[in-house]
């Protein structure tokens, strides 16, 4: 066979294989964005006829009380979390790239949380949050520990904060240690020869070289906690009293068996947006400081 013969041999494989994945994508992913964003504009109940309303659904998005609390949950839940694991896993990189005995092994032990599913981890906690934590509480006599944090308004977003980043720092880790690898050990050394040390060589040094990987994590982080869902489902369902409630929970609860199917398309189509402007504006701002180091 000439080589005219493979390359068709070749174009007709790489046709056969993208054409089924083009069409299955298309099927399971655009399709339903596209019919999501029409029904946005109706008031459609997931069932039955509906009508189109225009703007409607938009509008009543920014006068609705149950929507502004759920939004403001989520971002103070997606804050919180963004920065207690960007610190612990930053901490737990360095740890796990020094020369120490058995680091391989001790990083395929901090890789398991992100193995194991939302759902399994959020039931676990549950458990846990449930009974054990409050049996231990009411036998060394701590009045706050003895009652199930999940069961308070005050205290329900601790759980699902601790949950959420126990599972999210082994994948921030991994990514910080790839990054750590990439210092070349002739920094460090010509670093120690001007004598920086310590905190100086982490802010001088290593920190200005691994900020690539800093602004992946921080972009990562945020998308995947503003889009809070298992943890929420497996902890509290929204409760106590709405308290908790995300913006994934609260248009799956209302629009798959609420009847505000249209209505709660509609703040889809605003949470993607929302977080689309987040991405943008977090790759903007970490553009400008990685140029500046």
């Amino acid at each position: 066979m000439n080589k005219k013969g493979k390359t068709n041999d070749r174009e007709r494989t790489f046709l056969l294989i993208t054409i089924p994945v083009l069409v299955l994508f298309f099927c399971f992913n655009t399709l339903p964005l596209i019919k999501g964003f029409i029904y946005s504009f109706t008031n459609f109940k997931g069932y039955g006829s509906y009508d189109f309303v225009g703007l409607r659904n938009y509008k009543d998005l920014f006068t609705d009380a149950r929507v502004g609390r759920s939004y403001l949950f989520t971002f103070k839940y997606a804050i919180v979390c963004t920065v207690i694991v960007n610190i612990i896993s930053l901490l737990l990189a360095l740890g796990l790239n020094a020369k120490i005995k058995g680091k391989t092994v001790l990083r395929g032990i901090y890789f398991i949380p992100n193995i194991l599913g939302g759902l399994v981890i959020g039931y676990i906690f549950s458990f846990f949050f449930t009974y054990i934590l409050p049996a231990a509480g009411q036998a060394a006599g701590i009045e706050w520990l003895s009652s199930s944090i999940l069961a308070k308004e005050s205290t329900a977003w601790f759980g699902i904060v601790i949950v959420g980043a126990w599972q999210a720092i082994a994948m921030n880790t991994i990514i910080y240690i790839s990054g750590l690898q990439t210092v070349p050990e002739d920094v460090y050394e010509a670093g120690a020869i001007d004598g920086a040390t310590g905190w100086r060589r982490f802010k001088d040094l290593t920190f200005p070289l691994i900020i690539p990987f800093f602004t992946i994590n921080m972009v990562l982080c945020m998308k995947n906690f503003l889009m809070v869902f298992d943890q929420i489902m497996a902890l509290t369902k929204g409760g106590p009293s709405q308290s908790t409630e995300s913006i994934s929970y609260l248009i799956y609860q209302n629009g798959m068996s609420g009847g505000q199917f249209g209505f709660q398309s509609a703040n889809a189509v605003l949470f993607f947006v929302v977080i689309v402007a987040i991405s943008a504006f977090q790759m903007t701002v970490m553009g400008k400081k990685e140029e500046q180091l």
